[in-house]
Protein backbone atom coordinates (compact mmCIF):
# COMPACT_ATOMS: atom_id res chain seq x y z
CA UNK A 1 0.00 0.00 0.00
CA UNK A 2 3.30 2.51 0.57
CA UNK A 3 3.97 1.79 -3.29
CA UNK A 4 0.57 2.39 -4.22
CA UNK A 5 0.58 5.73 -2.44
CA UNK A 6 3.88 6.85 -3.52
CA UNK A 7 2.17 7.09 -7.05
CA UNK A 8 -0.34 9.52 -5.85
CA UNK A 9 1.35 12.65 -7.42
CA UNK A 10 0.86 15.65 -9.22
CA UNK A 11 1.96 16.22 -12.47
CA UNK A 12 4.66 19.16 -12.52
CA UNK A 13 4.33 19.51 -16.41
CA UNK A 14 0.48 19.48 -16.18
CA UNK A 15 0.47 22.52 -13.38
CA UNK A 16 3.21 24.04 -15.72
CA UNK A 17 0.78 24.17 -18.64
CA UNK A 18 -2.08 25.53 -16.35
CA UNK A 19 0.30 28.84 -15.42
CA UNK A 20 1.45 28.90 -19.07
CA UNK A 21 -2.01 29.22 -20.51
CA UNK A 22 -3.57 31.50 -17.54
CA UNK A 23 -2.16 34.66 -18.77
CA UNK A 24 -1.15 34.13 -22.19
CA UNK A 25 -2.32 36.45 -24.76
CA UNK A 26 -3.93 33.19 -26.53
CA UNK A 27 -6.06 32.51 -23.52
CA UNK A 28 -9.76 33.54 -24.60
CA UNK A 29 -11.12 33.91 -21.46
CA UNK A 30 -8.43 36.38 -20.51
CA UNK A 31 -9.19 39.57 -22.20
CA UNK A 32 -12.85 39.95 -21.67
CA UNK A 33 -11.55 39.33 -18.14
CA UNK A 34 -9.28 41.81 -18.25
CA UNK A 35 -11.99 44.25 -19.48
CA UNK A 36 -14.47 44.10 -17.07
CA UNK A 37 -11.92 44.47 -14.63
CA UNK A 38 -10.58 47.56 -16.41
CA UNK A 39 -13.92 49.50 -16.40
CA UNK A 40 -13.26 49.87 -12.76
CA UNK A 41 -9.80 50.64 -12.58
CA UNK A 42 -6.47 48.94 -11.23
CA UNK A 43 -5.97 46.31 -8.78
CA UNK A 44 -4.71 49.37 -6.85
CA UNK A 45 -7.42 51.86 -7.69
CA UNK A 46 -10.10 48.83 -7.12
CA UNK A 47 -8.96 48.25 -3.43
CA UNK A 48 -8.89 52.10 -2.53
CA UNK A 49 -12.86 52.79 -4.04
CA UNK A 50 -13.66 49.71 -2.00
CA UNK A 51 -12.04 50.59 1.15
CA UNK A 52 -13.53 53.75 0.70
CA UNK A 53 -16.89 52.34 0.29
CA UNK A 54 -16.80 50.09 3.15
CA UNK A 55 -15.44 53.29 5.54
CA UNK A 56 -17.84 53.16 8.42
CA UNK A 57 -17.79 57.74 8.66
CA UNK A 58 -18.47 57.58 4.73
CA UNK A 59 -21.49 55.13 4.50
CA UNK A 60 -22.79 56.76 7.54
CA UNK A 61 -22.41 60.47 5.77
CA UNK A 62 -24.33 58.60 2.46
CA UNK A 63 -27.10 57.70 4.95
CA UNK A 64 -27.37 60.80 6.07
CA UNK A 65 -27.26 62.61 2.72
CA UNK A 66 -29.60 60.10 1.62
CA UNK A 67 -32.02 61.14 4.58
CA UNK A 68 -32.53 57.07 5.49
CA UNK A 69 -34.05 56.39 8.88
CA UNK A 70 -32.03 53.93 9.30
CA UNK A 71 -29.12 56.54 10.33
CA UNK A 72 -31.03 56.65 13.91
CA UNK A 73 -30.95 53.07 14.24
CA UNK A 74 -26.99 52.70 13.68
CA UNK A 75 -26.79 55.78 16.13
CA UNK A 76 -28.60 53.98 18.49
CA UNK A 77 -26.64 50.18 17.69
CA UNK A 78 -23.38 51.95 18.58
CA UNK A 79 -24.96 54.10 21.89
CA UNK A 80 -25.89 50.69 23.53
CA UNK A 81 -22.51 48.90 22.63
CA UNK A 82 -20.68 52.10 24.58
CA UNK A 83 -23.34 51.05 27.42
CA UNK A 84 -22.18 47.74 27.88
CA UNK A 85 -25.67 46.62 27.10
CA UNK A 86 -25.08 43.15 25.81
CA UNK A 87 -24.19 40.41 27.42
CA UNK A 88 -20.31 39.69 27.50
CA UNK A 89 -19.23 36.56 26.45
CA UNK A 90 -17.73 35.27 30.05
CA UNK A 91 -21.72 35.79 31.69
CA UNK A 92 -22.80 33.98 28.66
CA UNK A 93 -20.79 31.04 29.25
CA UNK A 94 -21.17 31.48 33.45
CA UNK A 95 -24.81 31.60 32.71
CA UNK A 96 -25.03 28.54 30.13
CA UNK A 97 -22.05 26.59 30.35
CA UNK A 98 -21.13 23.44 32.78
CA UNK A 99 -19.02 24.14 35.75
CA UNK A 100 -17.37 20.76 34.48
CA UNK A 101 -16.73 20.99 30.94
CA UNK A 102 -13.30 21.59 30.26
CA UNK A 103 -12.29 24.08 27.36
CA UNK A 104 -12.53 22.45 24.31
CA UNK A 105 -9.73 24.88 22.37
CA UNK A 106 -12.22 24.92 19.49
CA UNK A 107 -14.59 27.61 18.45
CA UNK A 108 -18.13 27.83 16.51
CA UNK A 109 -19.35 30.77 14.64
CA UNK A 110 -22.96 31.85 15.38
CA UNK A 111 -24.56 32.08 11.78
CA UNK A 112 -27.93 33.09 10.34
CA UNK A 113 -29.78 33.01 7.22
CA UNK A 114 -30.66 35.80 5.42
CA UNK A 115 -31.08 38.76 6.95
CA UNK A 116 -33.14 40.01 4.22
CA UNK A 117 -34.27 43.43 5.89
CA UNK A 118 -32.09 46.05 8.11
CA UNK A 119 -34.81 46.56 10.43
CA UNK A 120 -34.85 42.76 11.27
CA UNK A 121 -31.29 43.03 12.77
CA UNK A 122 -32.51 45.79 14.77
CA UNK A 123 -35.19 43.86 16.09
CA UNK A 124 -32.78 41.12 16.95
CA UNK A 125 -30.36 42.94 18.46
CA UNK A 126 -33.54 44.23 20.73
CA UNK A 127 -33.82 40.75 21.47
CA UNK A 128 -30.57 40.23 22.60
CA UNK A 129 -30.49 43.26 24.60
CA UNK A 130 -33.82 42.08 26.65
CA UNK A 131 -32.88 38.40 27.04
CA UNK A 132 -29.38 38.38 27.20
CA UNK A 133 -28.59 36.50 23.81
CA UNK A 134 -26.12 36.65 21.54
CA UNK A 135 -26.17 38.11 18.17
CA UNK A 136 -24.40 36.43 15.02
CA UNK A 137 -21.00 36.85 14.50
CA UNK A 138 -21.99 35.70 10.37
CA UNK A 139 -25.03 37.20 8.75
CA UNK A 140 -26.43 35.90 5.57
CA UNK A 141 -28.07 38.06 2.61
CA UNK A 142 -29.90 36.88 -0.05
CA UNK A 143 -32.01 39.90 -1.07
CA UNK A 144 -32.11 41.47 -4.62
CA UNK A 145 -29.24 43.09 -4.12
CA UNK A 146 -30.96 46.46 -6.70
CA UNK A 147 -33.85 46.46 -4.70
CA UNK A 148 -31.48 46.48 -1.43
CA UNK A 149 -29.10 49.19 -2.90
CA UNK A 150 -32.34 51.62 -3.48
CA UNK A 151 -34.53 50.91 -0.02
CA UNK A 152 -33.33 53.80 1.70
CA UNK A 153 -29.77 52.74 2.14
CA UNK A 154 -31.07 49.30 3.24
CA UNK A 155 -27.44 47.60 1.90
CA UNK A 156 -25.26 50.04 3.25
CA UNK A 157 -26.66 50.13 6.50
CA UNK A 158 -26.37 46.51 6.70
CA UNK A 159 -22.63 46.89 5.88
CA UNK A 160 -22.84 49.11 8.64
CA UNK A 161 -23.81 47.80 10.94
CA UNK A 162 -21.81 44.60 10.14
CA UNK A 163 -18.64 46.82 10.52
CA UNK A 164 -20.13 47.78 14.18
CA UNK A 165 -21.53 44.60 15.32
CA UNK A 166 -17.83 43.22 14.73
CA UNK A 167 -19.67 39.99 11.93
CA UNK A 168 -18.88 39.31 8.67
CA UNK A 169 -21.48 39.50 5.77
CA UNK A 170 -21.91 37.92 2.60
CA UNK A 171 -23.99 38.73 0.15
CA UNK A 172 -25.89 36.69 -2.81
CA UNK A 173 -25.66 39.01 -6.14
CA UNK A 174 -28.05 38.90 -8.72
CA UNK A 175 -26.26 37.27 -11.37
CA UNK A 176 -26.99 33.98 -9.34
CA UNK A 177 -27.76 31.11 -11.84
CA UNK A 178 -31.59 31.83 -11.12
CA UNK A 179 -32.04 35.02 -13.21
CA UNK A 180 -32.87 33.48 -16.50
CA UNK A 181 -28.86 32.43 -17.41
CA UNK A 182 -30.34 29.42 -18.74
CA UNK A 183 -32.56 30.28 -21.33
CA UNK A 184 -34.41 26.87 -21.90
CA UNK A 185 -35.41 26.11 -18.30
CA UNK A 186 -38.45 27.69 -16.56
CA UNK A 187 -40.82 26.61 -13.92
CA UNK A 188 -41.72 23.26 -12.79
CA UNK A 189 -42.35 21.86 -16.44
CA UNK A 190 -38.71 21.90 -16.69
CA UNK A 191 -37.45 20.87 -13.06
CA UNK A 192 -35.50 18.32 -14.70
CA UNK A 193 -33.91 20.29 -16.51
CA UNK A 194 -32.24 21.63 -13.64
CA UNK A 195 -30.40 18.40 -12.18
CA UNK A 196 -27.68 19.71 -14.80
CA UNK A 197 -27.15 22.48 -12.04
CA UNK A 198 -28.55 26.21 -12.82
CA UNK A 199 -24.97 27.08 -13.75
CA UNK A 200 -24.13 30.20 -14.76
CA UNK A 201 -23.68 29.39 -18.66
CA UNK A 202 -21.97 31.45 -21.36
CA UNK A 203 -20.97 34.83 -20.44
CA UNK A 204 -22.46 34.73 -17.14
CA UNK A 205 -19.27 34.38 -14.98
CA UNK A 206 -18.40 37.83 -16.43
CA UNK A 207 -21.98 39.60 -15.86
CA UNK A 208 -21.13 37.80 -12.33
CA UNK A 209 -17.79 39.69 -12.06
CA UNK A 210 -19.08 43.32 -13.29
CA UNK A 211 -21.88 43.15 -10.53
CA UNK A 212 -19.09 42.17 -7.55
CA UNK A 213 -17.02 44.61 -8.82
CA UNK A 214 -20.24 47.10 -8.68
CA UNK A 215 -20.98 46.61 -5.08
CA UNK A 216 -17.70 45.96 -4.46
CA UNK A 217 -16.27 49.56 -5.10
CA UNK A 218 -19.81 51.38 -4.23
CA UNK A 219 -21.14 50.01 -1.13
CA UNK A 220 -19.01 48.53 0.97
CA UNK A 221 -19.92 44.66 -0.03
CA UNK A 222 -16.61 42.50 0.48
CA UNK A 223 -17.77 38.97 0.25
CA UNK A 224 -20.25 37.42 -2.30
CA UNK A 225 -21.65 34.12 -2.95
CA UNK A 226 -20.37 31.56 -5.56
CA UNK A 227 -22.57 29.07 -6.87
CA UNK A 228 -20.45 27.22 -10.40
CA UNK A 229 -17.06 26.34 -11.03
CA UNK A 230 -16.61 29.51 -13.31
CA UNK A 231 -17.79 32.25 -10.45
CA UNK A 232 -14.69 30.09 -8.49
CA UNK A 233 -12.20 30.65 -11.47
CA UNK A 234 -13.05 34.36 -11.92
CA UNK A 235 -12.68 35.06 -7.88
CA UNK A 236 -9.16 33.24 -8.10
CA UNK A 237 -8.22 35.13 -11.04
CA UNK A 238 -9.35 38.44 -9.63
CA UNK A 239 -7.46 37.77 -6.37
CA UNK A 240 -4.27 37.09 -8.53
CA UNK A 241 -4.23 40.20 -9.87
CA UNK A 242 -4.25 42.07 -6.99
CA UNK A 243 -7.72 42.46 -6.14
CA UNK A 244 -8.79 42.10 -2.47
CA UNK A 245 -11.84 40.33 -3.15
CA UNK A 246 -13.50 37.66 -0.75
CA UNK A 247 -16.24 34.68 -1.67
CA UNK A 248 -17.67 31.83 0.46
CA UNK A 249 -19.08 29.00 -1.78
CA UNK A 250 -22.68 28.38 -1.51
CA UNK A 251 -24.10 24.77 -0.62
CA UNK A 252 -25.91 25.38 -4.04
CA UNK A 253 -22.59 24.39 -6.07
CA UNK A 254 -22.22 20.67 -6.64
CA UNK A 255 -20.10 18.13 -4.82
CA UNK A 256 -19.50 19.58 -1.30
CA UNK A 257 -21.16 16.34 -0.35
CA UNK A 258 -18.33 14.25 0.36
CA UNK A 259 -14.32 15.34 1.48
CA UNK A 260 -13.56 13.82 -1.86
CA UNK A 261 -15.72 16.81 -3.47
CA UNK A 262 -13.84 19.34 -0.87
CA UNK A 263 -10.23 18.48 -1.91
CA UNK A 264 -11.35 18.94 -5.13
CA UNK A 265 -12.27 22.57 -4.32
CA UNK A 266 -9.13 23.31 -1.64
CA UNK A 267 -6.71 22.23 -4.01
CA UNK A 268 -7.63 24.27 -6.54
CA UNK A 269 -8.03 27.36 -4.07
CA UNK A 270 -4.59 26.30 -2.78
CA UNK A 271 -2.60 26.19 -6.33
CA UNK A 272 -4.36 29.31 -7.24
CA UNK A 273 -3.29 31.42 -4.34
CA UNK A 274 -1.37 34.73 -4.75
CA UNK A 275 2.48 34.66 -3.77
CA UNK A 276 1.60 35.57 -0.44
CA UNK A 277 -0.31 32.54 0.38
CA UNK A 278 -3.75 34.84 -0.24
CA UNK A 279 -6.72 32.95 -1.44
CA UNK A 280 -10.30 34.87 -1.88
CA UNK A 281 -11.85 31.31 -0.45
CA UNK A 282 -13.26 32.27 2.90
CA UNK A 283 -15.99 29.91 3.47
CA UNK A 284 -17.12 26.58 2.33
CA UNK A 285 -21.23 25.51 2.37
CA UNK A 286 -21.61 21.67 2.75
CA UNK A 287 -24.30 19.64 1.62
CA UNK A 288 -27.01 19.18 3.80
CA UNK A 289 -26.28 15.23 3.51
CA UNK A 290 -22.86 15.17 4.93
CA UNK A 291 -22.24 13.63 7.95
CA UNK A 292 -19.86 13.53 10.92
CA UNK A 293 -17.77 11.72 10.18
CA UNK A 294 -17.69 13.42 6.71
CA UNK A 295 -17.12 16.90 8.11
CA UNK A 296 -14.01 15.89 9.91
CA UNK A 297 -12.16 14.50 6.91
CA UNK A 298 -13.10 17.79 5.45
CA UNK A 299 -11.64 19.56 8.15
CA UNK A 300 -8.43 17.12 8.02
CA UNK A 301 -7.74 18.16 4.73
CA UNK A 302 -8.07 20.98 4.71
CA UNK A 303 -6.41 21.77 7.99
CA UNK A 304 -3.40 19.58 6.28
CA UNK A 305 -3.45 22.37 3.11
CA UNK A 306 -2.40 25.36 5.88
CA UNK A 307 -6.02 26.43 5.81
CA UNK A 308 -7.82 26.29 8.83
CA UNK A 309 -7.82 29.83 9.63
CA UNK A 310 -8.71 31.17 6.30
CA UNK A 311 -11.42 28.56 5.18
CA UNK A 312 -14.34 28.42 7.46
CA UNK A 313 -16.55 24.74 7.04
CA UNK A 314 -20.10 25.82 7.14
CA UNK A 315 -22.68 23.35 7.89
CA UNK A 316 -26.90 24.03 8.19
CA UNK A 317 -27.86 23.09 11.68
CA UNK A 318 -31.89 24.06 10.37
CA UNK A 319 -32.42 24.60 7.67
CA UNK A 320 -36.16 26.49 6.17
CA UNK A 321 -38.77 24.64 6.51
CA UNK A 322 -40.67 24.16 3.22
CA UNK A 323 -39.11 23.62 -0.36
CA UNK A 324 -35.78 22.15 0.99
CA UNK A 325 -35.31 19.83 3.03
CA UNK A 326 -37.29 16.75 4.06
CA UNK A 327 -38.61 17.68 7.80
CA UNK A 328 -37.82 17.62 10.40
CA UNK A 329 -34.16 18.75 9.90
CA UNK A 330 -31.93 19.17 12.70
CA UNK A 331 -28.31 19.15 12.99
CA UNK A 332 -27.25 20.00 16.05
CA UNK A 333 -25.98 16.76 17.36
CA UNK A 334 -23.84 16.32 14.88
CA UNK A 335 -22.46 19.16 15.39
CA UNK A 336 -22.09 18.79 18.83
CA UNK A 337 -19.89 15.93 18.25
CA UNK A 338 -17.96 17.84 15.64
CA UNK A 339 -16.92 21.06 17.34
CA UNK A 340 -15.11 18.88 19.98
CA UNK A 341 -12.32 18.83 17.60
CA UNK A 342 -12.64 20.73 14.62
CA UNK A 343 -12.69 24.37 15.21
CA UNK A 344 -13.43 27.45 12.35
CA UNK A 345 -16.89 25.83 11.99
CA UNK A 346 -19.73 27.71 11.58
CA UNK A 347 -23.47 26.94 12.98
CA UNK A 348 -25.73 27.98 10.13
CA UNK A 349 -29.35 28.24 11.21
CA UNK A 350 -32.16 29.14 7.97
CA UNK A 351 -34.78 27.79 9.99
CA UNK A 352 -36.46 27.67 12.94
CA UNK A 353 -36.48 24.38 15.59
CA UNK A 354 -38.98 21.93 13.27
CA UNK A 355 -41.14 21.32 15.99
CA UNK A 356 -41.30 25.68 16.25
CA UNK A 357 -41.56 25.92 12.30
CA UNK A 358 -44.92 23.69 12.33
CA UNK A 359 -46.93 25.89 14.56
CA UNK A 360 -47.01 28.51 12.46
CA UNK A 361 -49.38 29.66 9.93
CA UNK A 362 -46.06 30.84 7.51
CA UNK A 363 -43.41 28.48 8.38
CA UNK A 364 -40.48 29.43 6.50
CA UNK A 365 -40.35 28.82 2.82
CA UNK A 366 -36.63 28.99 1.15
CA UNK A 367 -38.81 30.51 -1.78
CA UNK A 368 -39.97 33.63 0.05
CA UNK A 369 -36.19 34.90 -0.55
CA UNK A 370 -36.95 35.64 -4.04
CA UNK A 371 -40.14 37.53 -2.89
CA UNK A 372 -39.82 41.29 -4.04
CA UNK A 373 -40.31 43.26 -0.77
CA UNK A 374 -43.04 44.88 -2.63
CA UNK A 375 -45.12 42.03 -3.18
CA UNK A 376 -44.42 41.13 0.99
CA UNK A 377 -45.78 44.71 1.67
CA UNK A 378 -48.81 44.10 -0.13
CA UNK A 379 -49.53 40.48 1.03
CA UNK A 380 -48.80 40.92 4.71
CA UNK A 381 -46.63 38.84 4.22
CA UNK A 382 -43.76 40.79 5.91
CA UNK A 383 -44.82 40.21 9.21
CA UNK A 384 -44.64 36.71 8.54
CA UNK A 385 -41.55 36.62 7.14
CA UNK A 386 -39.72 38.68 10.32
CA UNK A 387 -41.49 36.10 12.63
CA UNK A 388 -39.72 33.60 9.96
CA UNK A 389 -36.50 35.24 10.84
CA UNK A 390 -36.58 35.55 14.61
CA UNK A 391 -37.70 31.54 14.94
CA UNK A 392 -33.72 31.15 13.49
CA UNK A 393 -32.85 33.72 15.99
CA UNK A 394 -34.22 31.38 18.77
CA UNK A 395 -32.81 27.94 16.95
CA UNK A 396 -28.97 29.76 17.53
CA UNK A 397 -30.00 30.16 20.48
CA UNK A 398 -30.55 26.79 21.47
CA UNK A 399 -27.33 26.24 19.28
CA UNK A 400 -25.48 28.23 21.57
CA UNK A 401 -26.31 27.37 24.74
CA UNK A 402 -25.72 23.72 24.27
CA UNK A 403 -22.32 24.29 22.60
CA UNK A 404 -21.71 26.06 25.54
CA UNK A 405 -22.52 23.52 27.88
CA UNK A 406 -19.88 21.13 26.49
CA UNK A 407 -16.80 23.55 26.53
CA UNK A 408 -16.72 24.74 23.07
CA UNK A 409 -15.99 28.70 22.12
CA UNK A 410 -18.56 30.81 20.78
CA UNK A 411 -18.28 33.18 18.01
CA UNK A 412 -20.85 36.05 18.28
CA UNK A 413 -20.83 39.72 17.51
CA UNK A 414 -17.24 40.64 18.24
CA UNK A 415 -17.98 44.24 19.08
CA UNK A 416 -21.03 43.28 21.17
CA UNK A 417 -19.97 40.29 23.21
CA UNK A 418 -16.46 40.53 24.31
Amino acid sequence: MKDLMQTLTMSQTGMDEVQSILGSPENPLLQPFLDVVAKYGTPEEINAKAAASRDLGNLKARLKDMGSPYLADLDWLEAQIAAGAFISMEDYAAQHGASDAAPTGTEVTLEISACQYFPWLIAQAKRCIAEGELMPGRIIRVRNMAESEGDQGDLLALNAAAQILGSTVVETLNTNGVDGSNVHLGGPDTLAGYFGGIGMPNDYPLKWLDEYLHYYTECGTIQALNISPGQLMIGYMLNLLGVDNEFKVSVFYAGHDSAHGVFYTLAMAKMMQRSDGRSPLKGLNLSNSVNAQTIMDIAAIRDQLGMRDSVRIEHHITEAYKSIVRQPYNRRDDLLEVAQTVTNIAAKHEGGEPETEATRDHPSDIFDYFVSKEEMEKTGMMAQAQTNYMDKHAAMQNTAQALAKTGVGLIGAANLHK
